[in-house]
């Protein structure tokens, strides 16, 4: 649930009840400045960042982006300088500020544990949230979308107040390349934090058996996600096949084998599939701790999830209309993509083709090496079509993909204005078990939603 739906408001929430909550790292400096743009009701953020134990940097970002009474009607967010290779200085110092404030927010004014998830694809923008959340704290860190083999060791490095260093995959590239964040650039030299238990989320025991082994620090347990989840989805195993929709049609080699993970023994936990008292049932009976629970938290009013967009689709899952499609090309990153099929968001064909390309958010692009030149540059399938061929990608490529920086950030209330007065549309992405939320009516909460998985409710206001 990433780029605001699992804010702090809701990771606390369930962190107050006793379970692990989790906030998204995912576009948290973007995220920052448009809540300080907004105005900041309530005076959350200025709040947090007033705790940051560098003041004089906490207070620039307030200076630079809060406007107290809000944006005018019309009026565009004040973009985040996209980060380079050689320069990521202005993004970093925001994402480690907005990580922060998001983590200590959760954190605040209760002893439960807080979660921070990061997708491993976002290469650019993984290590300034990492540090921002160590310095709030974090209990764990959790990342998919990837094989986050390098974050363990990163984890260390900060706890230790050294250099971090993750290697970046650059497509076409002859020799290794490596994003380092040193905490001595950020004001923290020396400074020593507790390092937080890594879960990677995999959809493999191969890949699991691998991290234990070969992973560049220690891993304290894995998150199992099978293919029903909602967001990015692992690419089946094999040789591609699709159903008469055009999804990908996933089988037994794409689920994990449960006794295999057993035989590690380190903790894990169910996804995708899950949100059920049977399903935490079941779960327990074959050896996980416990289950991780995505869609039945993104519908509550504690989510940041926008209300039109969540009262719409629980009316349509109770009229029995609700779809989600696994979306083989919408992710720039060639992941499929869960995309809850929505008639006024990028879901529909229409609505996508008039959408003007941009790429001003930047999250998915990836590091590709020039052919002619040798040099390193970023690209991102989703951006204009004749820069990315400009870039040596193929314009088979660009076919169907969908800025999801964009989208997801309108799922939360803060989509941008682009020029020509172009409002950026929503894009929906939910696990498959939301078809089966029939009797969840708008309005249900985060307790709701706990007390119901643990046994001690049914759904609320299901007879």
């Amino acid at each position: 649930m990433g780029v605001a739906i699992s804010d702090w408001r809701l990771a606390r929430a369930v962190s107050e009840l006793g379970q692990l909550g989790v906030v998204s790292g995912t576009g948290i400096d973007n995220l920052l400045v448009r809540r300080l743009q907004d105005g900041d009701p309530g005076g959350h953020t200025r709040r947090a960042l007033a705790a940051f134990p560098l003041q004089d940097w906490a207070q620039k970002a307030v200076a630079d982006y809060w406007l107290p009474e809000g944006r005018a009607p019309g009026q565009p967010y004040k973009r985040v300088p996209l980060p380079s290779l050689k320069n990521q200085r202005p993004s970093w110092e925001l994402a480690i500020l907005g990580s922060f404030a998001e983590v200590w927010l959760a954190k605040e004014g209760h002893s439960g544990t807080v979660g921070l998830n990061l997708l491993t694809k976002l290469q650019m923008h993984t290590l300034p949230p990492l540090y921002g959340a160590m310095l709030a704290g974090v209990d764990y860190v959790i990342m998919g979308a990837g094989i986050p083999r390098d974050i363990p060791g990163v984890l260390d490095a900060f706890a230790a107040g050294q250099p971090g260093r993750f290697k970046l995959d650059v497509r076409g590239g002859t020799e290794d390349t490596h994003i380092t964040l040193d905490p001595a650039d950020f004001g923290g030299a020396g400074l020593e934090l507790r390092r937080p238990r890594f879960l990677p989320i995999i959809t493999s025991h191969v890949l699991a058996q691998t991290l234990a082994r070969k992973a560049t620090g220690s891993v304290e347990g894995f998150v199992i996600e099978a293919p029903t989840a909602g967001g990015h989805n692992a690419p089946p195993r094999g040789q591609a096949s699709f159903d008469e929709l055009g999804q990908p049609v996933y089988g037994e080699r794409d689920l994990a084998d449960l006794e295999q993970m057993r035989a590690l023994g380190l903790p894990f936990w169910l996804a995708g599939g899950s949100g059920s008292p049977q399903a935490l049932a079941a779960a327990l009976e074959q050896g996980a701790s416990g289950i991780q629970v995505g869609t039945l938290f993104a519908y509550c009013q504690d989510s940041g999830l926008r209300s039109d967009l969540r009262g719409e689709v629980l009316e349509r899952v109770r009229r029995g209309e609700a779809q989600v499609f696994t979306d083989p090309l919408a992710s720039p990153t060639g992941f499929p993509f869960k995309v809850v099929q929505l008639p006024d968001t990028l879901a529909n064909p229409a609505v996508y083709q008039e959408r003007t390309r941009i790429c001003d958010i930047g999250y998915l692009r990836e590091a590709y090496q020039d052919a002619a030149s040798g040099k390193v540059g970023l690209r991102c399938a989703a951006e204009p079509v004749d820069q990315y061929l400009a870039k040596g990608g193929s314009l088979e490529a660009t076919v169907g993909r969908k800025c999801l920086c964009n989208a997801l950030m309108a799922d939360a209330g803060y989509a941008q204005i682009q020029r020509g007065g172009e409002v950026e549309q929503p894009l929906l992405t939910s696990g498959d078990d939301l078809l089966n939320m029939q009797r969840w009516p708008n309005g249900y909460t985060a307790r709701d939603v706990v007390e119901y998985l643990l046994g001690t409710s049914a759904p609320a206001g299901q007879v």
